[in-house]
């Protein structure tokens, strides 16, 4: 069942809903007790996937699935109650970001906390574009959206 107070749990879940399930499990949950707004995407060259976006209450919770309904991420905006360690949220400032991280880097438009490639923050436009150093995002920028996918591949070697 969705809960909008879940752990945020890298890897694995955002509110209640698992990454590498299929989302008809959630099906009956979502749209008997929430408004849900369904997007179809295309990934760009070189991956040319198509994928799906359930948008669960104006955005409080996003689901991203494949073509055969197996999630990929899951996010959330501010309205999300739960938190990734208890101390990360949706909505966190930038400086507050920082002081909770050792490590924080800046890629495909997400910050990566702590080497965790399995989490990640989508940076807002125009930053998402612009920054190439964390000195170039604002201190008092909120952060709105956390993701909880597998970016394992972004790891450089």
């Amino acid at each position: 069942m969705v809960d909008f107070n879940a752990d945020i749990v890298s890897f694995i879940s955002l509110g209640n809903v698992h990454l590498g399930e299929s989302i008809d499990l959630y099906l009956d949950d979502i749209f008997n007790n929430y408004t849900v707004e369904i997007k179809e995407y295309s990934l760009p060259a070189p991956l040319n996937e198509t994928r799906y976006v359930y948008s669960v209450q104006n955005g409080t919770l996003i689901i991203a699935t494949t073509t055969d309904d197996i999630i990929v991420s899951v996010g959330c905006n501010q309205k999300y109650a739960g938190k990734y360690k208890g101390k990360l949220y949706a909505g966190i400032t930038m400086e507050e970001l920082s002081q909770c991280s050792k490590d924080l880097r800046i890629l495909n438009g997400a910050l990566i906390v702590d080497q965790d490639y399995g989490l990640s923050f989508t940076l807002p436009p125009p930053y998402d574009e612009i920054a190439d150093s964390l000195e170039q995002i604002p201190h008092d920028l909120s952060l709105n959206e956390i993701y909880v996918c597998d970016h394992s591949g972004w790891v450089t070697k």
